[in-house]
């Protein structure tokens, strides 16, 4: 053997053995169990909720736990469906949505091209001063603004749900940001020469740019939005205006006295499955994008 062969079997790297899955080490199992454990008892109250809404009276009062309805009912969907005050709270859920996320999601996109590619005084401290407010719960800041919006004839209506949001939401503009930030500036420049002015460049340039970024934004604002029932509660009184937490916190508080919680169930049911199916159907796109916007 020459020393040029022995030489170049030396830098050939070894191939590596890729274990099965069989072959976990006891840490790595103890973990998966772990692992298993925690997503059994997340999703049990989820199914527990959808077997409930589909059995009897009885059975549900019977003290056992049981996951099978026997026999199976069908009607609290069609019952839930036909009262009036549980599509009334979906029509104003859905009033609260439409202005929040058209005009909220075109302030807070254009506030975050504005935090990443534009160069102004005060930039950093601004978006410092502004990414701190996501340390303040609402619990701190509700009853000032209760006072605020009762001073402003606002408290009774859908606005104090929706003029806040119309403005922006801080969390999507870090995000947004985050993900402008993989967008090389040279486009901008290239653009200062065609003549467009800074708005052109957003709207022509950087929005298409960042659309994927921005709808998965907007459908976890959607998410909170549509789960959103502390505010509602402190804002509305008029049963006409509640938004659909609210309806359902109520049927809780008349049916429960029934004992119909499968009705209730059905409800909630009802009311999960629009963030529930956004979800099952974009997940991928929304944790490559948080993801995205984490790294950069």
């Amino acid at each position: 053997m020459t020393n040029s062969e022995a030489t170049s079997k030396n830098i050939m790297p070894k191939k590596q053995r890729v274990r099965s899955p069989n072959e976990m080490s006891i840490a790595e199992r103890f973990i998966f169990l772990l692992l298993i454990l925690g997503a059994v008892c997340m999703i049990f109250p989820l199914i527990y909720m959808i077997a409930t809404s589909f059995m009897t009276k009885n059975q549900i009062l019977s003290g056992s736990l049981t996951l099978i309805p026997h026999p199976v009912v069908w009607g609290k969907y069609a019952e839930v469906l036909k009262k009036g005050e549980f599509l009334r709270g979906v029509m104003n859920s859905v009033k609260v949505e439409i202005p929040v996320l058209l005009l909220g999601g075109f302030t807070s996109s254009l506030a975050a091209f504005a935090f990443a590619k534009l160069q102004f005084r005060g930039k950093n401290i601004l978006f410092l001063s502004l990414l701190a407010t996501i340390m303040i719960p609402f619990a701190v800041v509700m009853i000032p603004q209760y006072v605020l919006f009762t001073k402003l004839r606002w408290t009774n209506t859908l606005l104090p749900l929706i003029i806040p949001g119309c403005f922006g939401n801080v969390s999507m503009i870090f995000f947004l940001r985050q993900n402008l930030y993989s967008i090389p500036t040279e486009l901008m420049e290239a653009a200062k020469l065609d003549g467009l002015g800074y708005f052109g460049i957003y709207y022509k340039i950087f929005l298409p740019l960042m659309k994927g970024a921005l709808g998965t934004q907007l459908m976890l604002w959607f998410m909170g939005i549509w789960n959103d029932y502390l505010a509602p509660t402190i804002f509305l009184r008029s049963e006409k205006l509640w938004t659909l937490q609210v309806v359902i916190r109520s049927f809780n508080s008349y049916y429960a006295i029934q004992s119909d919680y499968a009705l209730i169930m059905a409800a909630s049911v009802i009311a999960m499955l629009p963030t529930l199916v956004l979800f099952l159907v974009f997940q991928r796109m929304i944790i490559q994008s948080i993801a995205i916007s984490g790294i950069k």
